[in-house]
């Protein structure tokens, strides 16, 4: 099994992306220091930043140990995540056909489940203008986005059969499921994974990293946003 020496960088915020890659750390048990991107500072445009995500997007990785002992930094939520599954050897199959489930459920939350969810926070909540087209075809979305996580779930513990990286993927998003009123008696294969996902020690404190460390400077400051996490 890959142990890793040097603790690797993260770059992010405790929002539904960001807190992928901190559950996954977390479960795999690898050092790792957080770095709090300050959206509303303009973090994400420096430069230093743009070096490692180029679409301005947290989160981001610096892993020091990368592919032949070399540095290399990834973007993108669900490209972290398959990187540290393969990397590490867990949460992410060796069989090629259990692969392509896993890769299913991982695409479909990145490609659906977190933008549709978002589109619907934005227009429920944050626009200006409330424009009742846009809310009824974001609510719907995702009403048919948990009816078919909920569908999926049934007869099942987790999203792919055995816990993994598409089930990491999709609980932060899942963490709202009462303001878009979702009825867990209606869809109670859901209810019963986000009870056993949140009852999970790693996803319990992968949800709440960040949440108390104060914004930064991120070309200034550096040692002021950092908190080691998993140090052996």
């Amino acid at each position: 099994m890959t142990t890793q020496t040097k603790p690797i960088d993260v770059y992010s915020l405790p929002t539904p992306n960001g807190q992928k890659v901190h559950i996954m750390l977390e479960e795999l048990g690898v050092p790792y220091v957080y770095h709090r991107i300050d959206i509303g500072k303009g973090d994400q445009f420096k430069p230093e930043f743009l070096a490692i995500s180029p679409n301005n997007k947290i989160p981001a990785i610096v892993d020091p140990e990368g592919p032949d002992g070399q540095p290399i930094s990834i973007f993108e939520s669900g490209a972290i995540l398959k990187y540290l599954g393969l990397k590490f050897g867990q949460l992410y199959p060796t069989d090629p056909r259990q692969q392509v489930k896993v890769d299913e459920w991982l695409f479909w939350q990145v490609g659906g489940f977190g933008p549709m969810l978002g589109q619907n926070n934005h227009f429920s909540v944050y626009a200006p203008e409330k424009v009742p087209y846009a809310i009824k075809r974001y609510s719907d979305e995702t009403h048919r986005l948990f009816r078919v996580l909920n569908d999926q779930l049934k007869g099942k513990d987790y999203i792919a059969g055995d816990y993994s990286i598409a089930d990491i993927a999709s609980i932060g998003w899942a963490q709202s499921w009462e303001r878009y009123g979702i009825d867990r008696n209606e869809f109670s294969a859901f209810g019963a994974w986000f009870d056993r996902m949140n009852a999970r020690p790693g996803v319990a404190k992968g949800l709440n990293v960040g949440k108390d460390v104060p914004s930064s400077n991120l070309a200034t400051d550096k040692d002021a946003q950092k908190v080691l996490f998993n140090q052996r």
